[in-house]
C-alpha cells in the first residue's frame, strides 16, 4: 500500500489549501482515510477522518468549520480543503489509510498505513 500526500505550500494567513492524498495498492473504498499533522517536538494529531463511502466525517475542534475532508473513490483519492488558514495550522500533514471501512477514526492506532507527509506553512 502506498499513500501519496501533495499539495502543502507556503501561504498567508486567511489563505486557503487543498492536499490530495493518493492511494493504491487496496481496494480503496474499503478503508477509512485519515489526515493528521505534526510540528516538531510534538506529539501528531488528528486533523480529519472520513469513512470508506464517505458518508461519515470527523473533525477536530481546533478545525471544525474551516477544513473539509472528502474522498473520490473513484480516482483512489482522499482530499482536506483547509480554508481561513492560520498559523497555528503550520505543520506536516500526513495522510492515513485505516483498518475498516467504517466510522472514521480519531486515533493514530487505527491506521496502518501512511504518507510520507507535506508540509504546510501559514504565515503571519
Amino acid at each position: 500500500v502506498q499513500l501519496q500526500a501533495f499539495g502543502g505550500g507556503l501561504v498567508q494567513v486567511g489563505a486557503y489549501l487543498r492536499l490530495s492524498c493518493a492511494a493504491s495498492g487496496r481496494t480503496f473504498n474499503n478503508y477509512g482515510m485519515g489526515w493528521f499533522r505534526q510540528v516538531p517536538g510534538n506529539e501528531r494529531e488528528f486533523v480529519a477522518a472520513i469513512s470508506g463511502s464517505g458518508g461519515s466525517t470527523r473533525y477536530a475542534d481546533s478545525v471544525k468549520g474551516r477544513f473539509s475532508i472528502s474522498r473520490d473513490n473513484a480516482k483512489n483519492t482522499v482530499y482536506l480543503q483547509m480554508n481561513s488558514l492560520k498559523p497555528e495550522d503550520t505543520a506536516v500533514y500526513y495522510c492515513a489509510s485505516g483498518y475498516t471501512a467504517a466510522l472514521p477514526a480519531t486515533t493514530l492506532g487505527s491506521y496502518n498505513y501512511w504518507g510520507q507527509g507535506t508540509l504546510v506553512t501559514v504565515s503571519s
